[in-house]
């Protein structure tokens, strides 16, 4: 396992698992992210992302933009211990760094918590009534 910077070269599989349907529900922003939304996104926020790589091919990737940390994993990787690996690491860059997680996104409100995380807050958003 490898945690290397976000290039250019892999600013797609950023996108591409970001928009995964067994993933995208998971965000707290739900969206289908186009190749020059992530493009731009990427051109000013790649150096604080990381991309782990597995035998050379990229198995998730983990970021921290204004101190809030998010992370994925491919799903094929998941329940292996790479989303633990991405966080320990990315804490040591960024001690002080939170992490806004959708209360329904179980999976990863126990990785946080397995890695020291807890919970603080709860933010309430109003759906229709």
């Amino acid at each position: 396992m490898e945690l290397v910077d976000c290039k250019e070269e892999y600013w797609e599989f950023v996108r591409t698992l970001r928009n995964d349907s067994r993933v995208n529900d998971g965000f707290i922003i739900k969206a289908c992210i186009t190749k020059q939304q992530q493009k731009k996104y990427m051109m000013k926020y790649s150096s604080f992302y990381k991309i782990l790589l597995k035998n050379g091919s990229p198995v998730g990737y983990i970021g921290v933009i204004n101190d809030d940390m998010r992370v994925c994993t491919h799903p094929d990787h998941q329940n292996n211990g790479l989303g633990t690996l991405m966080l320990k690491e990315m804490m040591k860059l960024f001690p002080t760094a939170i992490a806004k997680i959708k209360v329904e996104n179980v999976p990863s409100i126990n990785l946080f918590k397995k890695c020291g995380f807890k919970e603080k807050y709860v933010i309430l958003e109003r759906e229709e009534c």
